[in-house]
């Protein structure tokens, strides 16, 4: 992390507080528009989507069906959901935009997200040991984590984390590592466990159950494109999320390092931990507009669309404290997260002699 002085802390913070403030004092009827706006294009893509499936039988209506159900679930996991349990819209005061009384369209019950995502993750971003969304517990991506056997076999963990990543995401608070190593019993969990097959099991019974029940006798059709559109959206945002946090150039951090920080050390953690990506307008709405990360771990509470105008303040201040802000095309940053994943899950000896043979070859 870039050493920083407390009076360099106190500048950090309060040029960002500004930007923050500057946003908050011109909240109103624009936003509320826009949220609302997105609410009534996930409902007409999730109807259109569940109308077409029975007619499925034609493969390019399948595709069709299937591609636009798998969207409105993006819009409303991405754009709605997550960013509304951040209480973006809680100044508007409407019980369906709330963060504490919204339940997303996903297997991750809406409790468990606030307390393992909300708090831990942006409390803790980053630090080795604090925050367990790095890696999600299954991957190697830092010298913090000794090599194991099993790491060498990661990459399949990360293809399947994907396509099943609203189920590892629901499964999170388990903390399954904390228990096969003795820290904590099964049975510590159990209050979590009966939220999460409850939740779970209502996301299963409406997508895998009712709509293929009440659309006999082309059940298979439907119980297919329902899987399939599960599917486009495990994957996109599980690609989001591991864009925004485990590129090439996103820190890591010891706990050592940010005991008793200020606030402009928490800000620079942010900034230096997160990454975005460049993309068009339909980008940033499918990702929740978390194509700019250090934006959202910044402000994580204002409206998500509004990254987009921040942005170039943001990037100014860090000009100005000669902090690198993380940003780059979409191919480029995903590609730096595989080349992450491989290389960690290699031992060291052979990753050093790699990167040392690459830098070999590049002078």
């Amino acid at each position: 992390m870039k050493k920083m002085t407390e009076a360099q802390f106190s500048e950090l913070e309060k040029d960002l507080n500004a930007i923050r403030d500057e946003v908050v004092a011109d909240l109103g009827e624009r936003d509320a528009r826009y949220i609302r706006r997105i609410v009534r294009l996930h409902r007409t893509l999730e109807i259109s989507g569940r109308a077409m499936m029975p007619f499925g039988i034609i493969p390019p209506v399948f595709i069709a069906a299937t591609a636009t159900l798998g969207i409105a679930k993006i819009i409303e996991n991405m754009e709605i959901g997550h960013n509304v349990m951040h209480g973006q819209y809680d100044w508007m005061n409407d019980p369906g935009l709330h963060s504490q009384t919204y339940e997303w369209d996903t297997v991750c019950d809406g409790d468990s997200w606030r307390r393992t995502h909300n708090y831990e993750h942006h409390t803790y971003t980053n630090i080795i040991g604090k925050d367990r969304d790095y890696g999600y517990a299954l991957l190697r991506l830092s010298d913090d984590e000794k090599w194991q056997p099993l790491h060498s076999l990661q990459f399949i963990n990360y293809i399947l984390l994907s396509v099943f990543f609203q189920w590892g995401v629901g499964l999170h608070e388990l903390e399954s590592e904390r228990i096969r190593r003795g820290e904590i019993r099964l049975r510590d969990k159990l209050p979590f466990l009966r939220a999460f097959f409850r939740k779970g099991g209502r996301q299963a019974f409406k997508d895998y159950v009712f709509f293929p029940l009440v659309t006999l006798p082309v059940a298979p059709v439907v119980l297919a494109g329902n899987a399939g559109a599960n599917l486009i959206r495990n994957l996109w945002s599980s690609t989001v999320i591991f864009c925004g946090h485990f590129t090439q150039d996103a820190e890591t951090f010891s706990e050592a390092e940010c005991e008793g920080e200020s606030k402009g050390h928490w800000y620079l953690r942010q900034l230096t931990g997160s990454s975005n990506f460049t993309g068009g307008k339909w980008v940033h709405l499918l990702s929740g507009h978390l194509s700019y990360q250090v934006e959202h771990h910044v402000f994580p509470d204002l409206p998500a669309h509004r990254y987009p105008e921040i942005s170039e303040k943001v990037q100014s201040v860090c000009r100005n404290h000669d902090i690198q802000y993380n940003t780059g095309s979409f191919a480029r940053q995903y590609g730096t997260v595989l080349k992450r994943i491989i290389a960690y899950s290699l031992p060291d000896r052979v990753r050093s002699g790699l990167l040392s043979a690459h830098a070999g070859q590049a002078t």
